[in-house]
């Protein structure tokens, strides 16, 4: 797993290891772009919409979103990520923070249309993201939904299916959405669906009961 400075060493040349991940259809990023038209064009469904974007790295999404008129709050513990994202979407409200200390007051005290995170929540175990999604739930309107794009999977089986094939490259500090395992933990306290991407990734979307 990437620590901070890592992941502001690897912001120059990060969007160019997405695609080349991408267009060969390999893990991590296989299905990446379809992952991201998926979650704009949910949020597109609604005009000028509140959004915070968790982990939002160099703003490909939520740029695009700003360009539409949409209000963006973001976090991102990366400064350099921040740096390259910020020109992108000068009005935007972008906060250095690292997720695993929960969430700024400021940002725990608003309602938003939309949670959106790509590829961020899979550095949280299981049980975090559990607490994690918890903590989200009640920042969003009545028919908001949290929508997360990621490395992730219907059963545990296919994880590792997916894992075996990607035995020489896989990252074993990361921790992977199973979206089974997700959906029981969480059945009680939102509604859950997941639209799979790829043989890797996919979104899972969350909403309030």
């Amino acid at each position: 797993m990437l620590s901070k400075l890592g992941f502001d060493l690897w912001a120059d040349g990060y969007d160019k290891t997405v695609q080349v991940s991408e267009e060969n259809e390999v893990y991590p990023f296989a299905g990446y772009r379809a992952i991201l038209n998926t979650i704009f064009n949910e949020v597109m469904g609604k005009v000028n919409a509140s959004v915070l974007d968790i982990g939002f790295g160099t703003g490909v999404l939520p740029s695009k979103l700003y360009y539409h008129g949409h209000q963006i709050d973001g976090i991102d513990f990366s400064s350099q990520m921040i740096a390259l994202a910020a020109p992108k979407m000068p009005k935007a409200n972008l906060v250095e923070w690292d997720i695993t200390n929960g969430l700024p007051e400021e940002i725990k005290a608003k309602k938003y249309d939309y949670i959106v995170s790509t590829y961020a929540l899979h550095h949280l175990t299981d049980d975090e993201k559990g607490r994690f999604i918890r903590m989200l739930l009640p920042m969003l309107e009545v028919e908001g939904k949290i929508l997360i794009g990621d490395i992730a999977f219907e059963t545990r089986q296919e994880l590792e299916s997916c894992r075996l094939d990607s035995i020489d490259f896989w990252d074993d500090e990361e921790f992977y959405f199973v979206f089974d395992e997700l959906h029981s933990m969480l059945k009680e306290e939102c509604k859950l669906e997941f639209q799979a991407h790829s043989h890797c990734g996919g979104v899972i979307i969350l909403s309030r009961k």
